[in-house]
């Protein structure tokens, strides 16, 4: 695997706990307090996927194991569903696509509730699932091959 620079690094990091922020910024604004807590959480948040996820697709994995290089693609998938959660919770506090939806009546109200309104949860759940098993499964793999034993794929 290609090492992030010691910049990339500190934004990697600072991406992830951003997001933690972020969250949690959400999640106490929509339970209990002031409106700014949902706004700025939704902000941090995006702003900490970004780099998150920027800084992950540019560690890059050059070698010849065809397990890695799925998992890698896998990965992507997850930084891809971070964006979209980010964007969805953005669309929670802004409702921006909103007007396109009500102007179908009360079909489409129901449809923007079903499918857009809370459901980032549901994806940053999936994101956060998919690179836990990423991460660990890159991780072994990586320790196998540099044991010898990984396989070498096309």
């Amino acid at each position: 695997m290609k090492q992030l620079s010691k910049l990339q690094t500190i934004i990697f990091l600072a991406g992830s706990v951003m997001m933690v922020i972020g969250v949690a910024l959400n999640m106490i604004g929509i339970l209990n307090g002031p409106a700014t807590l949902h706004t700025a959480g939704a902000v941090v948040f995006a702003a900490g996927a970004l780099a998150f996820a920027s800084m992950q697709l540019q560690q890059t994995y050059t070698g010849h194991n065809f397990t890695v290089r799925r998992l890698r693609r896998i990965m992507s998938v997850g930084d891809v569903f971070f964006i979209l959660s980010a964007v969805l919770m953005i669309e929670d506090v802004f409702h921006f696509i909103r007007p396109l939806f009500l102007k179908y009546g009360l079909e489409g109200y129901n449809n923007y509730i079903n499918y857009v309104q809370n459901n980032w949860v549901v994806i940053l759940l999936a994101a956060a699932m998919i690179e836990v098993y990423t991460t660990h499964r890159i991780s072994s793999e990586l320790k196998k091959e540099q044991n010898g034993g990984g396989q070498t794929g096309v």
